[in-house]
């Protein structure tokens, strides 16, 4: 008997190992093998298939070891596991990296995850109750620990009493532990625990549901009865997550599992505690956030007769082994942090959820209030459903929006700060009311760069072609590619002149400046550098959940799905820089992350307002958000993206060459962009210069591949497969790396 693995390598493939005639009863498919790698490695292998074929002109080493007594991975995962590794073009051997816990695929022999244990006390069950506290003799302190035992265990009505609990005694010293163990009165043990936490016990049903709501919960239920996937179009605090508790309810009176999807860890803080209030310790969590350990004990427990009924999660969830999944939410769709970018495999949560829920048997919802443009045609073409939900729930009023020319502004004198004259007024009008505002300004540090007035000099990252960021706060210049940080220079290193000067303004800045302008309020900053530790990020919430922060600066993380109830007013700072970078999904990144931020303004009975500074105030694209006009929007962008070849209409395929060798790379490159253009001609794009050239002290040249909807996968994957084989055929080049991202964002 043979069994093919898959390994935990960046190997395309499966790998054929013979299977011990002992092992062979034990073993089967899903199971985790150690197997001989190489001349001296072995790894934690998965088994694929097991079959009685023997490989042809090659040796075949024995399986090592078996490490499990029951399949970790179900068919159901194996199958999407090959369907990653086909579309994305990435190794399997990646996928199942990707998939499991860190400790789950240990490269050594022995399993690294280990069951959390705690040390129990019992009295011994062969001596005599009666007379138990004769037994410690003229040893009081024992005799007085003994009784305190007897009388928790009689009280509780239990047979053990965990050591924990027993150090909280009075009578309690380790001394007189330890010597009634020796005595034998009290036996010591070991008991399996859970790192999962306490019961949480539900505190309410859900909500009953807005006549608006309940027309969109309706139609959902209708459009699964034909469709496998449905798209819940809902404008900003029109009730979505009402809807998906319903729904999951639903799912849990049919004996159905949930998975509800989240683009950022950040995220589920707020949603675990509405969830958990309905169902319970019925929902685990699971995400690359919570430590390795909890991760391999809620992998296992899903493989358990009692498995958690909903999970919550990021894009990792996604790889759990549900056993009889019935519905995939995937939240806030439209939101680029749900395509994995490094490392492979570079999949989007939102397709392999979609995928997910196809193999299980199961349905897909996608909710937005700005979907995707992928998404929204899909809807236009009959491959989703669509339900609409177009008003806020309750009766509440969408914020009203004003755009402030800034540019008129400076030109007038009139802006003395980054914030505009109405901008500060509409904050101090919330402020008298008690209400709370948020800023907005994508840009993390306190300034994008500093410059040398006198020649211009600007500080660069030594690995990559990219300037440094300005922090203030620890006074570092640091790079956003590499994470590389350096000292703030005290004078210019090229002229020596002590004219350098922050040029532009990130989040830092902006809270400097607030801070500022309004000295009585407490400000505080939501991005990158203050919420490393999920910890720092609830604690942000928290605060300005409770009012104890008045105005709250962000970058994009404010725009993601939170829910607050004193929002008044809403800045949107520096909006042009949303809309001019050089991609064709700039105005659509720029239009979601507008219209989400001012979503967050005047979710309850008050209405808020929200203020947009641009620059370039005739753009159309802020007559859509101002008029929340996102069918205008969605039909403009369509006859752009029809006219220039792009999604949703063609699909992109973007292969990247990496190598510290800028000709190897061009080379490599050049030779790999010929050998495609003779199969796929005019599709070829490139290769080009990025605009971030070298990262990391690696050189990199990019090839765009433009392919209509209509052309076999298969094929173009044949094609550009072999055409890396030819380009490894030479010898200088097979260093270059070389990998695909499809669907690239």
């Amino acid at each position: 008997m043979y069994a093919d693995v898959i390994l935990p390598l960046p190997l395309h493939g499966l790998f054929t190992y013979a299977i011990p005639l002992e092992m062979q009863p034990k073993i089967g498919v899903g199971f985790r093998v150690i197997v001989p790698f190489g001349s001296r490695k072995h790894y934690t292998a998965i088994v694929a298939h097991i079959h009685s074929k023997r490989p042809m002109n090659m040796e075949i080493k024995p399986i090592h070891s078996l490490v499990d007594s029951h399949a970790i991975v179900n068919e159901q995962q194996l199958k999407l596991w090959e369907w990653i590794a086909f579309y994305y073009m990435s190794a399997l051997g990646d996928v199942y990296k990707a998939a499991l816990p860190p400790s789950m695929k240990s490269r050594d022999l022995h399993h690294s995850f280990a069951p959390q244990t705690e040390t129990f006390i019992m009295i011994n069950p062969v001596l005599k109750r009666e007379t138990l506290l004769q037994l410690p003799g003229r040893a009081k302190k024992q005799q007085a620990l003994l009784a305190e035992i007897i009388l928790f265990l009689s009280t509780h009505d239990v047979e053990r009493i965990s050591k924990q609990t027993l150090t909280g005694f009075s009578s309690f010293s380790t001394s007189v532990l330890n010597g009634l163990l020796q005595k034998e009165i009290l036996l010591s043990t070991r008991v399996e625990t859970s790192r999962l936490g306490t019961d949480v016990v539900p505190t309410r049903p859900a909500y009953p549901l807005h006549p608006n709501q309940q027309k969109a919960f309706t139609e959902i239920s209708e459009c699964f009865l034909e469709k496998q996937t449905c798209l819940l179009h809902g404008v900003t605090a029109s009730g979505k997550t009402e809807i998906y508790i319903h729904l999951i309810t639903l799912l849990l009176a049919e004996g159905k599992q949930t998975l509800y999807l989240l683009p950022e860890i950040a995220l589920t803080t707020q949603l675990t505690q509405r969830l958990q209030a309905v169902f319970g310790n019925r929902l685990g969590i699971y995400h690359s956030g919570i430590n390795d350990n909890e991760r391999a004990e809620i992998w296992l427990k899903m493989l358990s007769p009692q498995p958690y009924e909903i999970i919550i999660g990021a894009r990792s969830s996604l790889f759990l082994p549900f056993q009889r999944l019935g519905l995939v939410i995937v939240d806030e769709e439209h939101e680029s942090s749900y395509k994995q970018q490094d490392p492979a495999p570079r999949y989007h949560a939102r397709d392999v959820a979609v995928m997910l829920a196809f193999i299980s048997g199961a349905k897909t919802l996608l909710g937005s209030a700005t979907p995707s443009m992928e998404s929204y045609y899909n809807t236009q073409t009959g491959k989703y459903g669509l339900v609409t939900l177009g008003e806020r729930f309750n009766g509440s009023l969408m914020p009203e929006i004003a755009i402030e020319n800034t540019r008129e502004l400076r030109r007038r004198k009139k802006m003395k700060t980054v914030l505009s004259p109405k901008t500060i007024e509409l904050i101090n009008s919330a402020l008298e009311e008690c209400e709370q505002v948020i800023l907005f300004r994508n840009r993390r540090g306190f300034s994008p760069m500093i410059t040398c007035n006198q020649c211009e000099w600007t500080p660069k990252c030594s690995r990559c072609d990219v300037s440094l960021t300005y922090h203030k706060s620890n006074k570092q210049l640091v790079c956003h590619y590499c994470n590389s940080t350096y000292p703030v220079p005290n004078q210019c290193p090229s002229c020596h002149q002590d004219s350098l000067v922050p040029m532009g303004q990130g989040t830092e800045q902006l809270e400097e400046e607030v801070t500022q302008l309004f000295p009585a309020c407490r400000v505080a900053r939501m991005d990158m550098d203050t919420t490393r530790g999920k910890e720092r990020y609830e604690q942000i919430i928290e605060d300005f959940q409770q009012q104890k922060i008045q105005i709250l600066v962000g970058t994009q993380m404010l725009s993601k799905g939170l829910d607050f109830d004193h929002v008044k007013v809403v800045g949107v700072v520096s909006a042009d820089s949303l809309l001019n970078y050089p991609d064709f999904r700039s105005h659509e990144r720029g239009f979601q992350m507008m219209t989400q931020a001012a979503g967050r303004a005047g979710r309850k009975k008050t209405p808020g307002t929200v203020v947009i500074q641009s620059s370039d105030p005739e753009n159309p694209i802020y007559s859509y958000v101002k008029t929340n006009d996102y069918m205008g929007f969605f039909h403009a962008q369509l006859k752009e993206r029809s006219l220039f070849h792009y999604p949703p209409f063609y699909r992109l395929i973007r292969v990247v060459c990496k190598h510290r060798d800028r000709t190897k790379v061009e080379k490599a490159a050049s030779d790999y962009a010929e050998l495609i253009k003779r199969s796929l001609q005019g599709r070829v794009l490139g290769p080009n210069k990025p605009v971030v050239e070298r990262v990391q002290l690696q050189y990199i040249r990019e090839i765009l591949l433009k392919l209509e909807n209509g052309l076999s996968p298969q094929k173009i994957r044949d094609i550009l497969k072999n055409a890396e084989e030819k380009l490894r055929q030479e010898t200088d080049l097979r260093q270059v790396t070389l990998y695909y991202d499809v669907d690239p964002l």
